[in-house]
């Protein structure tokens, strides 16, 4: 037995050594960590470095802390929160156009704690918060007096809160072994961001985001959070009928004289639009045909004019002109005094081809022309093309605020140089309202139909077309003895022709495809009809372009 002793004894301590060891084990297991979290590293930002967090998601770009305020870059702000704020890199000039007015902000402006009002770095241009929310609806944190700096920017609206029961920490991530943020007080009220099995994504009231044990919160609710912020009111000059309007292309004085000619066969026409003005250079230059004479007749005749800007010259580059804040200017002023001298109704705007860099220009440019129409109180009316992905930078979200109508070029479908098809098919006109309307109000869009079609040559040296009227097209038909078969996909008459080398196909359009359009256009209860152009149709195709 004695010899046992030691032996027990041994056994006996290894068993003391095992339960200390797995008990400080478990008492490590089951320990919160009393580790500070790297709020440098969480934010990834350090000395005069801004965090931003927009709606709890930090954010790649940062903003600067400069003459004790936090600055953001505009890059970041156009993106994301607002897009009006207008950088005009030419004349380092800050520009944000109101309904009524225009703002101008360069390096020198001071805001009114004496700091500037913009930083101008080499990456980018950077604005302070305060310039921030007096021009835009989103709340906006500063917690920049600490080491970490950081913004938060959030959008208004419904929140989920929750009332803490008991101080506790909040951690970097869930669980107790994760690092500490900061530290949650009885009573206190937090947001709720994301709710799991045992932990909790809250933000704090000392602009921190990490997470809490479920057990320490007490209740949670809904609030509704809103600003003092007033939306600005863009207040529309619009027609208290439905409009049909007719372009008349006008190419030289003398065409203006056409005027009788080209009404005379027209039926409910109420605004005609001449193509009058025409960008010439990159200096705001244009060329113009305009006419008292010719409005006078169109007045006398119950029509409203509203003249064609154009920027079809190839020696106007859009993104060249328009991003000079002088050259707007003088070109606004300009056509102001054309609509004084003349008499005008109305402005319309057909910027076509523009390079997606030009898109922030053009849009600047509506914004600050509209207010000078607002004042004067006559109509803008803005060209688009069918929406689709590659124009996209048109903007017409933009433009159905700021600007009267919103036209829609129905047509063109397929073009000279495309594949053989349909100038306008029933689907593609359907197809370009719909996704309108998803960014501009039915009572501001008016959908353009065609008053031509084109006649297709396929022969073994390729494809061509030729545009021609609707009126000249079904004299065509009739001489060729051409065969029209109804195409109810399309919407309109099909029909070809054998020649010696090839094949001329057609795609009609005439009073019955014009009708169908007609027909979406009213079961939108859009703003109007828009006919390009007066002069190709025949009488027959006003019987379809009607309201009745």
């Amino acid at each position: 037995m004695k010899k046992l002793v030691p032996v027990f004894a041994a056994i006996g301590m290894i068993f003391v050594i095992i339960l200390g060891f797995f008990g400080f084990k478990m008492i490590q297991k089951y320990t919160p960590s009393k580790e500070l979290a790297d709020l440098g590293g969480i934010y990834e930002a350090s000395g005069n470095e801004t965090a931003i967090i927009y709606n709890y998601e930090l954010q790649e770009a940062q903003g600067i802390y400069e003459n004790g305020q936090s600055y953001l870059p505009l890059s970041w702000i156009n993106a994301n929160i607002n897009k009006r704020f207008y950088w005009d890199s030419t004349e380092n000039l800050l520009v944000y156009a109101l309904p009524d007015q225009i703002v101008y902000a360069d390096a020198e402006t001071k805001g009114s704690n004496g700091a500037p009002l913009l930083l101008l770095k080499e990456d980018d241009v950077y604005l302070p918060l305060g310039l921030i929310a007096n021009y835009t609806n989103v709340q906006i944190q500063a917690f920049d007096g600490e080491d970490v700096k950081r913004v938060y920017v959030t959008e208004w609206g419904r929140r989920e809160m929750a009332r803490i029961k008991k101080t506790g920490k909040v951690r970097q991530k869930g669980g107790i072994k994760s690092p500490i943020v900061t530290e949650v007080l009885h009573d206190m009220e937090v947001t709720v961001l994301e709710t799991m099995e045992s932990w909790t994504k809250i933000q704090t009231a000392d602009g921190h985001m990490g997470y809490i044990e479920n057990k320490i919160i007490a209740e949670t609710n809904h609030k509704d959070f809103y600003g003092s912020f007033v939306e600005p009111e863009y207040k529309s000059t619009r027609m208290d009928e439905k409009i049909v309007l007719g372009w008349h292309q006008v190419t030289s004085a003398e065409g203006n004289r056409t005027l009788d000619a080209v009404v005379e066969k027209t039926k409910g026409l109420n605004v005609i639009s001449p193509t009058w003005f025409s960008l010439t250079d990159n200096e705001g230059n244009y060329r113009s045909l305009a006419s008292r004479d010719y409005v006078d007749q169109a007045h006398a005749k119950g029509l409203k004019v509203w003249a064609l800007l154009d920027n079809f010259s190839q020696d106007v580059q859009s993104e060249i002109l328009l991003a000079s804040t002088s050259t707007r200017r003088k070109l606004i002023n300009s056509l102001m005094a054309d609509v004084e001298k003349y008499g005008l109704d109305g402005l319309n705007m057909d910027f076509e081809s523009l390079k997606p860099e030009a898109g922030v220009h053009y849009i600047e440019f509506l914004r600050e022309l509209s207010i000078s129409c607002r004042q004067k109180g006559i109509v803008l009316s803005v060209d688009n093309y069918v929406p689709a992905g590659y124009n996209d930078f048109y903007d017409r979200e933009e433009q159905g605020i700021v600007a009267d109508y919103v036209i829609i070029m129905g047509y063109d479908e397929h073009y000279a140089g495309s594949e053989p098809g349909s100038v306008s098919s029933l689907e593609y006109v359907r197809g370009g309202i719909l996704r309108t309307l998803e960014q501009v109000p039915k009572e501001k869009v008016i959908n353009g139909v065609p008053f031509y079609t084109r006649v297709w040559t396929e022969t073994d040296e390729g494809v061509k077309s030729s545009a021609i009227g609707i009126a000249e097209a079904k004299k065509w038909v009739e001489e060729n003895n051409v065969e029209l078969y109804w195409q109810q996909e399309l919407g309109q008459f099909y029909g070809e022709l054998s020649i010696e080398d090839g094949v001329k196909y057609l795609w009609l359009e005439e009073e019955d495809s014009l009708a169908l359009k007609m027909e979406v256009i009213k079961e939108q209860n859009l703003a109007g009809v828009a006919c390009w152009k007066l002069g190709l149709e025949d009488a027959a195709a006003w019987d379809s372009i009607t309201w009745k």
